[in-house]
């Protein structure tokens, strides 16, 4: 099983966006504020919104849909994501 976190910033409008389609979805995830830790602003001060999976260390930078997010998580088919995105 994957954890999700969802990196951005205070302020930030497509962050907010990014947000929207995980409670959308009902996804799990955990928001990281960047500007909290030196370690997260020199990674991604300038790439987010992005969506990195704690387990296998993959990221997916913005701009994503619904639909990328359901495939990076994996085991959603296309036919599962249009139900699901209904």
């Amino acid at each position: 099983m994957s954890q999700l976190l969802l990196l951005g910033t205070s302020a930030c409008h497509l962050c907010e966006q990014a947000e929207a389609l995980f409670l959308q979805l009902n996804i799990p995830f955990a928001k990281i504020d960047i500007a909290e830790q030196e370690q997260w602003q020199e990674n991604y001060a300038i790439k987010i919104p992005v969506l990195l999976d704690l387990v296998t260390k993959k990221e997916l930078g913005w701009p994503f849909s619904a639909e990328d997010i359901l495939s990076f998580v994996g085991g959603a088919t296309p036919a599962a994501q249009s139900q699901h995105l209904k």
